[in-house]
């Protein structure tokens, strides 16, 4: 297979996983808990920063044109640009911040878990405001309700995938 189809083919599958599993999530307030940033960390260790952003852009993509991709399978343009869309356009600063440590660190477990936290802090940051702007919030409700309760679960959403980027890596050529 030429670089060009296997570029196109590993992006569309790791699209298309997170167009599987980033509907599923649990309703704990105004933002649930999803599994699609376990699929970006995933996606980033195992393709990198472009390959990554592309997947991660057909998803939401995907998402804008209706699919219901998005946590509780919801989908529209409506969803990005709610208050939680920023959370999901914030991901795409995170793709980009964890990609480019990872790469810069050669994928050493420790800078790239440091790199991920970074990128997840930026998402946080990008769509807090953007809750707080739609919403009319005070900061500190908006972290309580959007940033707190999510903090132990992507740390370890992180941890599980460079565990399982490593271990997939080791099996499958990807480069």
């Amino acid at each position: 297979m030429n670089s060009k189809t296997r570029n196109m083919t590993v992006c569309a599958i790791m699209a298309a996983l997170m167009c599987i599993l980033g509907p599923m999530s649990v309703p704990i307030g105004p933002i649930p808990i999803s599994l699609t940033n376990l699929v970006i960390y995933l996606t980033v260790y195992l393709l990198g920063t472009k390959k990554a952003c592309i997947s991660y852009l057909v998803y939401m993509l995907l998402g804008a044109v209706g699919l219901p991709v998005f946590s509780g399978f919801a989908g529209g343009i409506g969803k990005l640009a709610g208050p939680t869309g920023g959370y999901l356009v914030g991901f795409i600063f995170m793709t980009v911040i964890c990609g480019v440590i990872m790469e810069r660190f050669q994928r050493k477990a420790i800078p790239t878990w440091l790199g991920m936290v970074l990128g997840t802090l930026v998402a946080y940051l990008f769509g807090t405001v953007w809750f707080v702007v739609q919403t009319q919030s005070a900061i500190m409700y908006a972290l309580t309700a959007c940033v707190f309760p999510f903090i132990p679960f992507d740390l370890i959403k992180i941890t599980i995938a460079i565990l399982l980027g490593k271990a997939v890596r080791k099996r499958l050529p990807f480069e």
